[in-house]
């Protein structure tokens, strides 16, 4: 190659240069603009976490006010009923002997249930403020702690990469320098290697001999010549050589180091950065809002024991037990009176019924009357007595429909419609109501006209009983039908005149103008608790 055309190559060696030493400075500009890059994206998720966590100290703080603000609203209810209810008759009974009827004891029990969600609702606003939102200041503070450390071991990072980045520039170019010095040096020498081969060449073509002595010298001086500039070439280009080698190898090994090193940073530096942002951050929320959850859920554990203590009350609810518990606490005016005594006027001393003629055809034909009427009355009031019980188990089954299940009314969905449920709707309508209402009142009205029929055939029954049982012990039908006899019984023999007196009778009534009829004529006595009974279950079933 000729030498003139040297600094063409050199240009083409240095176009070549420049265009690698543009691209890797292109690269390094890539990689600090991701750099750059990075910390803002590390300081917008900081920023918003710190934006959740202020909305949720928000939420919370709200939350404790409306919790407060409930408690505070329970516990005036309660305390509104509960002071009217000291002043009552029923609870000055219930302080004397702890004795509450079971409607009664519901209601004291809704009350105490009201008390302890008023409790239980401040003490859920007391963990909000004192605990929940105090937990998460104390994570947001972290936030902020954190992402500074770390910004300022990512700049850290930042700067050594950039520094390893301008090294390998730097190789880069003193490997390019070295390599091009050495193209050329080495272009030289193969110039100069030519140059010899040429001179060769027409040293051999020529006959030494045919060459005057005058032309050998410089001839020769001109073969020293080009040895020499081939020797000096052939130093350069291997001084050139080396240093190029070197600087080659210098270039690869900061090349290695430096993808090695930007790899590291990549793959596993970003990624230990950011867990020094998120240090604690996830466990330290999930401990916040499981507290959160365990105030919740202890709320409702505490809400559902109060709930199931009421329900066991429900469960509880007893109208006969109630019914004696009423008749206990008032048990001077529900106590029977005493029996009437025989009162006798003016020192009469017949105190039994007299069966001797004539009245002993009269009660005999009475007796048989009452007999009769007896077992046509019993008929009929059994007829409705059974009435009285189809009617009662009707109104019990109005009364006992099982309407009270609400738990489609709390079924969430998706969907922005009303959680009513078809069926609550269906059920509270106005006009379902109204026609139940009228079926339950018509039927009430039937019973009660069926129970005072009831009582008024029984009432009756049980004097003409009377009656009819003093008569049978009278007239003797039991000796009558053992001896076949129809003979009266005899009257008790008239005691003396000289006799001690009884004592008188702690009654000072008097019967003036009365007959036999009107004497038998007593009124009913209840006997005993049984009989009473009997008869406050039949008229205060419709209150179960």
């Amino acid at each position: 190659m000729d030498y003139y055309h040297q600094p063409i190559i050199r240009q083409y060696f240095s176009q070549d240069s420049h265009f690698l030493q543009k691209m890797l400075r292109k690269s390094c500009f890539t990689i600090r603009n991701q750099l750059v890059e990075q910390f803002k994206c590390l300081e917008q998720q900081s920023e918003s976490r710190i934006q959740l966590l202020q909305d949720l100290q928000e939420f919370f703080r709200r939350k404790a006010e409306i919790e407060l603000e409930y408690s505070r609203s329970l516990e005036k209810l309660a305390e509104r009923f509960s002071s009217k209810i000291r002043s009552s008759r029923e609870h000055q009974q219930f302080k004397k002997d702890q004795h509450l009827l079971s409607s009664v004891n519901c209601w004291y029990l809704v009350l105490n249930q009201t008390r302890r969600e008023s409790r239980d609702h401040a003490t859920l606003s007391d963990i909000y403020t004192n605990n929940v939102i105090v937990r998460l200041a104390q994570i947001s503070e972290d936030i902020i702690r954190l992402f500074k450390k770390s910004k300022d071991i990512g700049i850290q990072m930042h700067e050594e990469l950039v520094k390893v980045t301008n090294e390998l520039y730097t190789v880069m170019k003193t490997y390019h320098m070295y390599h091009t010095e050495s193209i050329s040096a080495e272009s030289k020498l193969k110039d100069a290697e030519k140059q010899e081969e040429k001179q060769f060449s027409k040293s051999g073509d020529l006959n030494v001999n045919l060459l005057r002595h005058d032309d050998r010298q410089p001839r020769r001086g001109f073969v020293r010549k080009i040895e020499k500039m081939k020797e000096k070439r052939q130093a350069k280009y291997s001084e050139n050589k080396l240093k190029c080698t070197k600087a080659r190898n210098d270039y690869l090994l900061n090349l290695t180091a430096t993808n090695a090193v930007v790899a590291k940073y990549y793959i596993h530096d970003v990624s230990d950065m950011i867990d020094c942002c998120d240090l604690g951050y996830h466990a330290s929320l999930a401990r916040t809002l499981r507290t959160y959850l365990s105030a919740e859920y202890n709320l409702e554990t505490s809400r559902h024991e109060g709930l199931d203590i009421i329900e066991n009350a429900v469960d509880n609810l007893d109208s006969r037990s109630d019914k004696h518990k009423i008749m206990d606490m008032h048990n001077q005016v529900f106590c029977p009176p005493m029996r009437f005594e025989y009162l006798p006027h003016m020192g009469d001393e017949v105190c039994q019924v007299s069966a001797q003629q004539p009245v002993q055809t009269e009660l005999l034909t009475r007796y048989h009357q009452l007999q009769s009427r007896l077992a046509t009355l019993k008929i009929e009031n059994e007829e409705v007595r059974k009435t009285l019980d189809a009617t009662m188990q009707t109104l019990q089954d109005m009364l006992t429909v099982e309407d009270f299940d609400m738990s489609d009314a709390f079924h969430h969905s998706r969907s922005t419609e009303s959680i009513k449920s078809v069926a609550s709707e269906f059920y509270m309508s106005k006009l379902n109501v109204a026609k139940r209402r009228a079926n339950q009142q018509e039927t009430e009205m039937f019973y009660f006209s069926k129970f005072k029929e009831y009582l008024n055939g029984s009432n009756l029954i049980i004097k003409l009983q009377a009656k009819h049982d003093l008569l049978k012990q009278t007239l003797g039908e039991g000796e009558r039908a053992e001896c076949g006899t129809t003979r009266p019984p005899t009257l008790p023999p008239k005691p003396q005149k000289m006799r001690k007196p009884r004592p008188r009778s702690v009654y000072n009534h008097k019967l003036f103008n009365g007959n036999m009829e009107s004497f038998i004529k007593v009124p009913l006595v209840v006997h005993s608790f049984d009989d009473m009974d009997f008869l406050s279950c039949k008229s205060l079933i419709n209150m179960h």
